[in-house]
C-alpha cells in the first residue's frame, strides 16, 4: 500500500509539473522574462513558506537551528538547479511543451538518478544507496532497466523533434519559436543542472529529519511524516529564486521590458492571475514529491518515477495543444512510441520499488 501511495503522489506531482507551463500560454503582451519571474516569485518565494507554515509547526526555528554549512550547501545546489529551471523555460519555449520537457526531464532523470548514487559509492552515507549496491541488488537492477527504457523513450522523443523540425521548415508561423539547435543546447544544460535538486534535498536532509522527528514524537506509531521535505524546499528555492530573479532583471533591462508589469494595454489582472497559477502549480510538483519520497525514499527510483510522470504528462499536453498537428503520420507515431517507452519505464521502476 505504501508503494502504491508513493507512485500516486509522484503521479500527482508529475501532473502539476507537466501542466504548470500551460497558464503561461494565456499571458498576453508580456515578454518571456516578465511572466517567468512573476510566476517564479510565487513558485520560489511565496508558496513554499506558506506550505511549510500549514504543515510544519516551527519550520522557521528548524532553519535557524540548522548548521550554516548545511544551509549554504543546500542553497548552492538550489542556485545550480535554478539555472536548470531558468533554461527549462527557454527549452520549452524553443522546443515546445512536449519535446522540450521530454529531453530536459529525461536528462534530469538520468543524472538525478545516477550521480547521487555514484557519489554515495565514493562517500558512503547511512540510509543512502550507492551505485554498487543498486547494481548488485535485484530491485536495483530492475530500476536500472527501467532507467534504460526511459532513455530509449527520450531518444525516440528527440528523434521525433528532429523530424518535426525538418517537416515544419517551410511553415514560418510554426518555426518562429521552434529552434531545434538552440533548443537542444538549452535543454542539455537544463537537464544536467536540474538534477541538482536531488542533491539539494540530500544536502538539506537534516532539516527534514528534524521536522520528521518532531512529528513522530507527537504521533507515535504513524509512520513517516508526509510533509517533512517542505522545510528543505524553502532553502533550495531561495537558490532558485536568486538565479532566476537576477537573470530576468538583466533581460528586462536589455529588452526594455520593465514596463510590462504595469502596462495597461495588456490584461494586467489576468496576466498576474495566470502567472500566479503557473507558479503555484509548479511548486505542487515538489510538494507531492516530498510526500512520495516519505513512502518510497529519496533514491534513484523516486527521482526516475517523478521525472517519467512529468515527461508523460507534458507529452499528453503536447498532444492536447496540437503541437504535432502539422507533422507526418510517421513523426506522430514516433512521438507516441517515445511516450509508450516512458510509460513502460514507470511500470518497471514501480515494480523495482515493490521488491526492494
Amino acid at each position: 500500500m505504501q508503494i502504491l501511495l508513493g507512485v500516486l503522489f509522484h503521479f500527482i506531482g508529475g501532473f502539476a509539473s507537466g501542466s504548470f507551463y500551460i497558464p503561461y500560454k494565456k499571458v498576453k503582451g508580456w515578454a518571456w522574462e516578465s511572466y517567468w519571474i512573476v510566476g517564479g516569485i510565487f513558485s520560489w518565494f511565496i508558496v513554499p513558506p506558506l506550505a511549510a507554515y500549514f504543515t510544519i509547526p516551527g519550520f522557521a526555528e528548524i532553519i535557524r537551528n540548522t548548521d550554516i554549512s548545511t544551509i549554504w550547501t543546500t542553497y548552492f545546489f538550489g542556485v545550480l538547479w535554478g539555472i536548470g529551471g531558468l533554461t527549462y523555460g527557454l527549452g520549452v519555449r524553443y522546443l515546445g511543451v512536449s519535446l522540450g520537457s521530454s529531453i530536459i526531464l529525461g536528462l534530469s532523470s538520468v543524472f538525478g538518478a545516477l550521480l547521487p548514487s555514484i557519489y554515495y559509492d565514493v562517500y558512503p552515507k547511512a540510509g543512502k544507496d550507492g551505485f554498487t549496491h543498486i547494481f548488485g541488488s535485484q530491485w536495483g537492477q530492475v530500476v536500472l532497466i527501467g532507467l534504460g527504457v526511459c532513455i530509449l523513450g527520450i531518444i525516440l522523443c528527440g528523434k521525433a523533434g528532429m523530424m518535426k523540425d525538418k517537416e515544419l521548415a517551410e511553415k514560418t508561423k510554426e518555426s518562429a519559436e521552434f529552434k531545434i539547435g538552440l533548443g537542444l543546447f538549452v535543454a542539455i544544460v537544463s537537464g544536467v543542472l536540474s538534477a541538482c535538486f536531488a542533491f539539494g534535498i540530500d544536502s538539506g536532509k537534516d532539516m527534514a529529519h528534524e521536522a520528521n522527528n518532531a512529528w513522530k514524537a507527537l504521533n507515535p506509531g504513524q509512520g513517516e511524516f508526509l510533509y517533512q521535505n517542505n522545510v528543505t524546499y524553502i532553502v533550495i528555492l531561495w537558490g532558485g529564486l536568486t538565479t532566476n530573479f537576477l537573470w530576468c532583471l538583466v533581460l528586462n533591462a536589455k529588452n526594455k521590458t520593465f514596463t510590462d508589469y504595469g502596462n495597461k494595454k495588456t490584461p494586467l489582472l489576468s496576466n498576474y492571475i495566470f502567472c500566479a497559477l503557473a507558479g503555484t502549480t509548479w511548486f505542487l510538483q515538489f510538494f507531492f514529491y516530498g510526500m512520495a519520497e516519505s513512502k518510497l525514499g529519496n533514491g534513484a527510483s523516486s527521482w526516475i518515477l517523478h521525472m517519467a510522470f512529468i515527461i508523460l504528462i507534458a507529452n499528453v499536453w503536447g498532444l492536447v495543444l496540437k503541437e504535432w498537428k502539422l507533422v507526418s503520420r510517421k513523426t506522430f507515431l514516433t512521438i507516441l512510441g517515445g511516450i509508450a517507452f516512458i510509460i513502460v519505464s514507470i511500470i518497471i521502476v514501480g515494480y523495482g520499488n515493490s521488491i526492494k
